[in-house]
């Protein structure tokens, strides 16, 4: 009986000393809870909407070359003769531009530019294709027009003005209709076609061929000039062009550039300051010109993403959006030496669009 007791009083014991600690902690809980104030997150910081920079960053770099670019420009005879003797001292485009059965005769070895290990010994049938003359004779032209292929020509109304000059260079095999006649002209003395072209749009010319001779009829009877011996893969598809060339009967009149010729342009402007892995077909054209053409002027050549004027978007081409392969070309590098040859006088960069007269 007195154990019973004993047992129930420990138990009430326990039972109060439990209750009271739930007590005073709710208690302690209520008092801090009134006594002290909750903090309060401060209120985030809207940043104030920033003006939409349409060029990414970039407009410092144009208004820069507009700085460059907007004093009236002038030609200055001593500065292109300078620079295309040194050209021609390093390059010789006249003689060796272009491969010829004259320069390279049967049994010759052709070192590819792009490959410096691989060559290729030349063969009666490969001999064959080459052009019997050089296509350029000493006598400079008066005027050329190296048109790149450019956004900037969207709309630019520049197409009578490149088809009044009296040699005209096109990149790439770039369409000419469906309304782009008015903004880069049609007028083709010379065009030139990159192999990879032939690959992607006309399936490497291993089946149907005619769709590819088509597309060579709005360039008339000009000179296709193919890289064929930069590249060793290069070399079967730029052969096949040729002969379906040769086998539709085109007017359209392929010749090779020669990998020497290539080699030392590439050299020459390393000396003037550019690092590239590949020069772009613009700047070699444009050299190229140099040594040609008394008056050189360039439609095209734009490596921003935003038009020079109104900084409005543009597309890479002014036929197309596609990307450029940036890890091969320095495009904007490429474009700060033109533009010194620009401001120097010994070339003349059209940006923009043309206006009725302008020469």
């Amino acid at each position: 009986m007195r154990g019973q007791l004993l047992k129930t009083l420990v138990s009430l014991m326990i039972t109060l000393l439990f209750v009271g600690t739930l007590l005073t902690t709710l208690i302690w809980y209520v008092f801090n809870e009134n006594s002290v104030q909750p903090q309060k997150v401060p209120p985030q910081k809207k940043s104030a909407p920033q003006p939409a920079d349409p060029c990414k960053g970039c407009r410092e770099i144009i208004d820069k070359v507009l700085q460059r670019y907007s004093p009236t420009w002038k030609r200055r005879e001593d500065n292109y003769q300078k620079f295309r003797s040194q050209l021609n001292s390093k390059c010789h485009g006249f003689d060796k531009a272009i491969i010829t059965q004259a320069n390279t005769p049967v049994g010759s070895k052709l070192v590819y530019d792009g490959e410096k290990r691989r060559s290729l010994q030349v063969t009666p049938e490969v001999f064959s294709t080459f052009t019997k003359e050089r296509p350029f004779s000493n006598k400079t032209w008066d005027t050329c027009a190296v048109v790149g292929n450019g956004g900037i020509l969207t709309n630019s109304s520049c197409g009578q003005m490149i088809d009044s000059a009296q040699f005209v260079i096109r990149c790439n095999l770039p369409p000419l209709q469906n309304g782009y006649e008015k903004h880069v002209g049609t007028k083709t003395d010379l065009v030139t076609a990159n192999p990879s072209i032939l690959v992607e749009k006309y399936g490497a010319l291993m089946g149907r061929r005619r769709p590819f001779v088509k597309s060579l009829r709005s360039y008339g009877d000009s000179l296709l000039l193919i890289p064929a011996f930069s590249y060793g893969h290069n070399t079967p598809v730029s052969l096949r062009a040729a002969y379906t060339i040769e086998d539709f009967e085109s007017p359209t009149r392929p010749i090779f550039f020669n990998p020497e010729y290539l080699q030392s342009l590439a050299v020459f402007w390393r000396s003037q300051g550019l690092r590239a892995v590949r020069l772009s077909t613009g700047i070699i054209m444009a050299s190229l010109a140099l040594e040609l053409c008394s008056n050189v002027h360039l439609y095209g050549f734009w490596p921003f993403s935003n038009h020079p004027h109104g900084l409005h978007a543009l597309t890479n081409h002014y036929y197309d959006n596609r990307q450029t392969k940036t890890k091969f070309h320095a495009m904007p590098a490429e474009f700060d030496l033109l533009l010194r040859l620009h401001s120097q006088g010994a070339l003349k960069l059209h940006l923009g669009d043309c206006q009725p007269g302008e020469k």
